[in-house]
């Protein structure tokens, strides 16, 4: 069996699963999620096993600790895994609710209600989480899901495929409900963006090239993912201890993912309090600044920021920062160069922060908090298979409801259309 051949069984298996899957129960898909719980931590030692082989891999093949932070797990981690999948169960099922309902003259009664995509397919990197974060959120939902992770990460990912399928062996879920891709060949990537008629929907989770890739390549439809170039404007109005404490929280608590602060726009009225204390607070946190020429004039240390700087997602301990002279030039900053993701500004003026909610254009706007909140746990929505950066379908965090479409069911007694 060749590459094509082989990624086209398994779309046909998932198709067969998503059947199947579309009739099952709530009752059903949670047994089938805590079952999967239950089997992460019993076979908790051989998933570190394997993972920490690659991690070692990674690490010898010099690869940023940004990636290598993002293919590691350890127990914290898979006891978060598993708590997201007890949160998953004790979220509400969207699948059979009826938004709403209305009755035309003639008679006929007419509402929407929610039902499965069907297949929904994973193109991702080197996030092994994902593995069993999308999985989870494509089973509660009624969906059968098909993954494709990185090569870095196969056998991590292999093993938490296994551990899935066995565990849903004792469950009414279909194992087919859930399959790898288990092949790094480009082929394979190729073939499952055009595999119309087993996939009904493609989310690339990953960096601007694999996301470009995808949308470009696919001739399934694609949901566009969080590439992440997220700012952060100080107004002449903000409260400056508090500006600090959430810089740091947005560039440093986790910076090799997509909602991290990459741009600080300040104004240039408390640009020069505000800049020497912020910056000093960066560089005890190891953030290398890239700066505007103001900038540089209040932080001499910090390297000069070029063009691309201002349209690159670091995913690291890099900020650009930039000086603006009022609050419309940084909200077109923002609009320029931003990725459509997570945008906030710190101010204490009412007006000032409604204006900038009204104004940025992006899937989460924030007012005096962190753009590190921007995700499907935080957000109360449990698990979460990526940020949606686009406008159609779904935007921001992609939860639950993100992963089903509207049926019409129509309610008549005869009527005809005359």
């Amino acid at each position: 069996m060749n590459i094509e051949e082989y990624v086209f069984s398994l779309g046909q298996k998932a198709k067969a699963a998503a059947s199947t899957m579309a009739k099952l129960d709530t009752t059903a898909k949670n047994q089938a999620l805590l079952a999967i719980a239950d089997e992460l931590i019993a076979n908790q030692e051989e998933i570190l096993v394997v993972n920490e082989k690659e991690v070692e891999t990674a690490q010898r093949a010099g690869l940023k600790s940004s990636f290598i932070e993002r293919l590691t797990l350890n127990p914290e981690r898979i006891g978060g895994i598993v708590e997201g999948l007890r949160e998953i169960v004790r979220l509400e099922d969207p699948v059979g609710n009826v938004e709403k309902m209305w009755r035309r003259p003639n008679g006929l009664e007419i509402g929407q209600v929610r039902t499965p995509l069907g297949v929904v397919a994973m193109i991702y990197e080197a996030r092994p989480n994902v593995t069993v974060d999308a999985a989870a959120l494509c089973l509660k939902t009624g969906n059968a899901v098909l993954l494709r992770g990185g090569s870095e990460a196969l056998k991590t990912n292999e093993v938490l495929v296994e551990v899935m399928r066995k565990a849903l062996n004792r469950t009414t879920v279909p194992q087919d409900a859930v399959q790898l891709v288990a092949s790094t060949e480009r082929e394979a990537a190729v073939t499952l963006m055009k595999m119309r008629e087993y996939v009904d929907i493609l989310i690339p989770r990953g960096g601007a090239g694999l996301i470009k890739t995808v949308v470009n390549n696919a001739q399934v439809p694609v949901i566009e993912t969080g590439v992440g170039n997220c700012h952060l404007y100080v107004d002449v109005n903000a409260q400056l201890e508090t500006a600090i404490k959430l810089v740091i929280n947005a560039k440093t608590q986790r910076p090799a993912v997509c909602n991290a602060l990459e741009t600080l726009l300040v104004h240039q009225e408390i640009a020069p309090s505000f800049l020497p204390r912020c910056g000093e607070e960066l560089r005890h946190a190891g953030v290398e600044i890239r700066g505007c020429p103001l900038t540089r004039s209040y932080l001499p240390w910090a390297e000069k920021a070029t063009a691309t700087d201002w349209a690159t997602e670091y995913l690291d301990l890099v900020l650009a920062v930039k000086v603006v002279p009022d609050f419309a030039a940084a909200v077109a900053h923002i609009n320029q160069y931003g990725t459509g993701h997570s945008e906030s500004i710190l101010t204490t003026d009412y007006a000032t922060a409604r204006r900038f909610l009204q104004e940025v254009d992006a899937a989460a706007v924030y007012v005096n908090a962190s753009t590190r909140f921007t995700d499907g746990y935080e957000f109360g929505l449990g698990a979460e298979l990526g940020i949606s950066t686009q406008k159609l379908h779904a935007r921001g965090p992609m939860g639950l409801q993100a992963l089903t479409t509207i049926k019409y069911i129509i309610y008549g007694d005869g009527q005809i259309r005359k």
